[in-house]
């Protein structure tokens, strides 16, 4: 059975592959140490939040070139023939 400093340790591990920053690391780790599981969601949920808005962003600029770089070789192709 896993320690309870083992268990620490991973879900600090957790965090910190997450990208928590280092004061909601803080924040959820102090959450955890009291049990306070029902404090904890929210700041988990508020970080996967952050993420997907991240994630969206990125997809958009992506979408941006893609758009960008089908114009410019369409544009050589037009050019070639």
């Amino acid at each position: 059975m896993a320690e309870a400093t083992d268990i620490l340790s991973i879900i600090y591990q957790n965090l910190q592959d997450a990208g928590c920053d280092d004061h909601t690391t803080e924040q959820c780790m102090s959450l955890v140490k009291k049990g306070n599981y029902r404090g904890l969601l929210p700041l988990l949920l508020a970080h996967r939040n952050a993420l997907r808005g991240e994630l969206r962003r990125s997809q958009k600029q992506i979408d941006c070139l893609d758009y960008l770089i089908y114009q410019i070789n369409k544009n050589m192709t037009a050019k070639k023939g």
